[in-house]
Parts: structure tokens; sequence; C-alpha cells
């Protein structure tokens, strides 16, 4: 059920990956990323929000984030994926503490994607003793995106975190270094999947270590009663819901599911369904020729009048501003 709720965010929020870089790096090198909202514009035009991944194939190397709280230097080793969702700056280098103007130059998506991914060599001449693949996933972040609140700054996708994650990862890197080799046509959208269903598996994989004491949408999806509450309101997002019959659904009583929801997520289970109502009218809203009118209907509003109000005090802005 959680997993089906989570392939319904995914879409929601239009995850999109992009393999951008392929590196290949001699010791001593380093480049600094500036913080993702300064280039998400160019990397993945149109996009709300950019989170950059990193994946080692060959060699090691170190990354840290930059600024804001304290962030301990890691060690990345072959494949290693480093993620960071919420788009910090950060510097990826051969050794701990090094730093880099950060180039925003090469962050400019060409016109035409079998440009992709730009090959870039950095540090030393001489046998290279490093190699990454480094791109974007964009996603929305408004007017709602449950996952994304609920990622951590930081995520390190290791082999052996599980048999599902390393065949991936392992896919990953021989049709990376296959279609780089080869510039098969259709080499782009290629790795672009395989990028976006590793970042899938690494959300999975963060998921199952999570504890029972964390709080957040994931731990709310693992959550025998609120995930089947919310996997309710995923389902029939259109119902007009009241606690009491979403409680007996669930089978549980009416102050005990609201306690548990609010407990895990920060506000009680109809504030987010009608969160979730308005992250799915923003994706109909963006599709061409579809009426208003037709998106309140399908989001549970009996009226126009009544959806139009509803979702510029959520998003600041009516659904033909937002469309625009």
């Amino acid at each position: 059920m959680a997993a089906d709720v989570l392939s319904e965010v995914l879409s929601a929020v239009r995850l999109t990956g992009s393999v951008f870089f392929d590196v290949t790096a001699t010791s001593p090198w380093v480049a600094e990323a500036p913080p993702s909202a300064e280039i998400a514009d160019a990397v993945m035009p149109g996009a709300q929000h950019a989170i950059e991944y990193h994946l080692v194939t060959r060699g090691s190397c170190w990354i840290s984030i930059v600024g804001g709280a304290p962030f301990e230097p890691v060690q990345l080793r072959e494949g290693d994926i480093a993620v960071i969702p919420h788009g910090e700056p950060h510097v990826v280098s051969s050794a701990p503490g090094m730093r880099a103007e950060p180039d925003l130059k090469v962050h400019r998506r060409p016109n035409d994607d079998s440009a992709l991914p730009f090959q870039l060599k950095t540090g030393n001449e001489g046998a290279s003793d490093a190699h990454l693949i480094c791109g974007f996933f964009a996603c929305d972040v408004r007017p709602f995106n449950p996952l994304l609140e609920a990622l951590p700054r930081f995520m390190r996708i290791s082999r052996g975190t599980s048999s599902a994650t390393d065949g991936l990862l392992e896919q990953f890197i021989r049709s990376a270094s296959a279609e780089m080799r080869d510039k098969r046509a259709g080499a782009q959208s290629v790795l672009n999947k395989l990028s976006e269903l590793v970042f899938i598996d690494a959300i999975r994989s963060y998921m199952d270590e999570l504890s029972t004491e964390n709080t957040g949408w994931l731990s709310a999806l693992r959550d025998p009663l609120v995930g089947r509450a919310i996997a309710l309101l995923h389902g029939q997002p259109a119902r007009s819901w009241t606690l009491e019959e979403l409680a007996a659904e669930s089978g549980a009583s009416r102050s005990g599911l609201a306690s548990r929801f609010t407990y895990l997520m920060g506000y009680p289970p109809i504030q987010y369904l009608t969160r979730w109502r308005m992250q799915l009218a923003a994706k109909r809203l963006s599709e061409k020729g579809v009426k208003v009118a037709a998106v309140a209907q399908e989001v549970g509003y009996d009226s126009e009048a009544a959806f139009s109000r509803a979702f510029k005090r959520f998003s600041g802005r009516s659904p033909s501003e937002w469309r625009s």
C-alpha cells in the first residue's frame, strides 16, 4: 500500500532524472556545486527544484555540504551514490577540506540532449584515479511535496544495501559506461530512467532504515494505522471524507487516528487531504486544454468558485495564475 502511495506522489510531483556530467578526475581535484536554486532552471528548464546526485563508478572521493549546520566530510567509494535532496551547496574532491569557486557556466542544459552528459576532466594530467557520473532529479515543491519534506540533508547508498539496490547500481554503471561509449540513439533517455529507478530505490532503502521514533511522511507511510489512512485518502481523493469515516475504514477510533496522524505528520488527516488535493490539481492545471471546472470536480469540489478559493488560499495564486 505504501509503495503505491509513494509512486503516486513521485508522479504528482513530476520527478524526472537527468545524467548531466561524465567526470574523469586525477588527484588532486575539487569541484564545488552552488545551491541548486541558483542552477535549477538552467540544468532542468522549468524545474521548481533540483536534487543533485553523484555516482562513483571508479576510485573514491570525498563529499561535504558547505554552509549551514556542521557536516563532516563523507568518503564515497566505488559503487556509492550520494544524493543532496535539498539542493545545498557542496564540495566533491579527492581529499577532505578542499574548496573551489563554483562554475555556473557549466550548468546550462544544451538544446540537444544528445550532447549530454558533458564530459569533464579535472585535476592533474596523467592517469585518472576516479570516475563519477553526476546529474539531477527535478521535481515540484509547490504547492505540496510531502516526500521532499521527509528526506534528510544527505543520502548515501552503497553496494550491499540490498540485493535490489546492488542490481540497480550495477546496471546503471554498466549501462552508463556502454551508452557513453557507443552513443546509441536514446542513450540519454535510458540513463535518465535508470537514474530515477536508483533514486526511488534509495528512498525505499532510507525508508526501511527509519526507526519507530522517526516522524514525517515516510514514517507515516510505514505506520500500520496512518499508512492505511493515507492510502485511503490517496485512493479516493475526491471523496468528501470525514474523520469519522476515515477512522472507521482504517480500523481505529476517531481520536486514535487523529492523535497518531498528527504526531507523525504534524497536522490532522483532513488537512493532509486538502494539501494532497492541491498538488493533484496543480499537476492537472499544468496540462494543456484541461478546464479548471474539470480539475475542481476531480479533486472533490462541487463548484469551480469553491475550488479556486481553496487553491488560492493554499498556493497564493488562483488556478489561472498558476497555469500561466
